[in-house]
């Protein structure tokens, strides 16, 4: 007897203007299952989610949640039905707590007032139970990106959802935490919840998922069980197309150092030190993989090297100059190129023209300024070349930022810097949460700027991006570099160690 069904949307379509996101979708999803929905960014899975969580309201088709049809007009109708979700794009309170954020709209009270301390201990249970290390005290503004994931989950379950969507939970692990999340997902399946998950990993959602769902172009292409298909067949079910791999070719590296860091120090929110006598050099030509759990330092480093965050001891020298007095700007128009971790909070104005994004960063120089004033025109025709170049696809540059897709938002932030010609790139988790076609995309361009001399400090929580990509790799514990890799010799798994200061030989936690 077939297990009975937790969700079901049926003949699902959804309208925006110039597109049809979900065109008649069919999912069954079954009581207890893991259930993976794969597909290209733009393929509709997002769409499809926000519906089926009350965000969206469909133009068509129905719905299912215990065999009984759903209408959801609010988050908060799935919630009571014990529907939960992750987004990929967080939803939190900056100036909130932790904790503050959790039991918000779902505050446990006594006596007519918030019981914080049955909101603490429920936190730190679920917190145990699962695998997820967080600090209930902690401002979700001084969190990375990592610690915002595990308060996000922590929500959800904090609402008791049997029902949990999580869009790309795994874009911030190290394999070793992988492992675990996946351990406490199939413990979650042993209890009776229900998981949606959606990743552009496809070996991941073969290792985790039962049955696997394919979009593309918003249509069911098809549902399979996992045991039945491979990352290979799955990648042509999404794009037609080979699963791409960031492997690239060794190249000769100019003995011309673009960047370097002597003795750099630094200091975090706490005031405590969050880099730590870092030295480090970047030559022409050449892309530095920095692999790092996600708070060792690496959005200091970032920082520092953008100007962005003051040196308390040690030096920058860039291009044969010592820049550690500059301002922002002045690095920036000297040749820095920076692709932030978070395009939404960091990358984009969404719901500006993709015209006016395409100058973030660049609106003081030519081709988008003329002398003080912008260059309306130049601007425009620099963002179609930008647009034709990287293959963004949007139905003009004056559609907002909003509108692309996540692959697509994200080669505009990416077209943006490296059609300004700059000598040093900083990518910052480049392909985090975009699809193997994006990804692909993206890699060839790192590939292709390497080679005409361009320097590339890439951090990325993707091990086998990094080792594919880097020519050489350093890793990032406690704001200090405590290993350089030659990723030639290097596998995940060991990057992970050094990652987690494991023994490398006993996997032992290091002294």
């Amino acid at each position: 007897m077939p297990p009975a069904t937790a969700v079901e949307l049926t003949g699902i379509t959804k309208r925006f203007p110039g597109v049809i996101a979900n065109d008649d979708v069919h999912i069954r999803v079954a009581e207890g299952e893991i259930h993976a929905v794969v597909g290209e960014n733009g393929a509709g899975k997002s769409t499809l989610m926000k519906i089926l969580y009350g965000m969206l309201v469909p133009d068509e088709g129905q719905m299912t949640v215990g065999g009984e049809v759903v209408s959801f007009s609010s988050p908060g109708e799935a919630i009571d039905r014990g529907i939960g979700m992750v987004h990929q794009h967080f939803m939190l309170a900056d100036n909130l707590t932790v904790m503050e954020n959790v039991i918000l709209g779902a505050e446990p009270l006594r006596r007519g007032a918030i019981d914080l301390d049955a909101a603490r201990a429920s936190l730190e249970k679920l917190g145990a139970s699962y695998g997820l290390d967080i600090h209930p005290d902690d401002m979700v503004e001084t969190l990375e990106v990592g610690e915002r994931q595990r308060v996000e989950i922590i929500k959800v379950l904090y609402r008791g959802a049997r029902i949990l969507i999580l869009d790309e939970p795994t874009a911030v692990l190290v394999p070793q935490e992988v492992e675990e999340l996946f351990r406490n997902l199939r413990e979650l399946k042993a209890q009776g919840h229900t998981i949606i998950f959606i990743d552009h990993k496809l070996t991941e959602v073969l290792a985790i998922a039962d049955t696997i769902t394919v979009l593309r172009a918003g249509r069911t292409v098809t549902t399979v069980d996992a045991g039945d298909v491979t990352a290979q067949e799955l990648a042509e079910l999404m794009i037609g197309g080979d699963l791409p791999s960031p492997s690239t070719t060794t190249h000769q590296i100019d003995d011309h150092v673009t960047l370097s860091l002597a003795g750099v120090t630094v200091t975090g929110d706490d005031q405590r030190e969050a880099l730590s006598d870092v030295d480090l050099a970047i030559h022409r030509g050449e892309i530095l993989g920095v692999a790092g759990v996600e708070g060792n330092g690496q959005g200091e480093l970032i920082e520092a090297i953008l100007g962005l965050r003051q040196l308390a001891g040690g030096s920058l020298t860039f291009n044969g100059e010592d820049i550690s007095e500059w301002p922002v700007r002045r690095r920036r128009e000297s040749g820095i190129g920076y692709v932030p971790e978070d395009r939404h909070r960091r990358g984009l104005l969404l719901d500006a023209p993709l015209w006016e994004n395409a100058m973030l960063g660049h609106q003081t120089v030519e081709p988008f300024a003329k002398g003080s004033l912008i260059d309306r025109a130049g601007a425009r025709n620099a963002t179609e070349a930008i647009v034709s170049r990287f293959d963004i696809r949007t139905p003009g540059i004056d559609t907002t930022a909003r509108s692309l897709s996540g692959g697509n938002q994200q080669k505009l932030v990416i077209g943006r810097e490296i059609a300004a010609n700059p000598l040093l790139l900083i990518a910052a988790h480049p392909t985090r949460g975009i699809d193997v076609g994006a990804q692909a995309a993206v890699w060839e361009e790192l590939r292709r700027v390497r080679t005409k001399g361009l320097s590339v400090l890439l951090i990325s929580a993707d091990l086998h991006e990094l080792i594919g990509l880097a020519d050489r790799l350093v890793v990032m514990l406690g704001g200090k570099v405590v290993a350089e890799l030659d990723p030639a010799d290097t596998t995940p798994r060991l990057l992970g160690s050094h990652m987690t200061g494991a023994d490398v030989e006993n996997g032992e936690p290091a002294q």
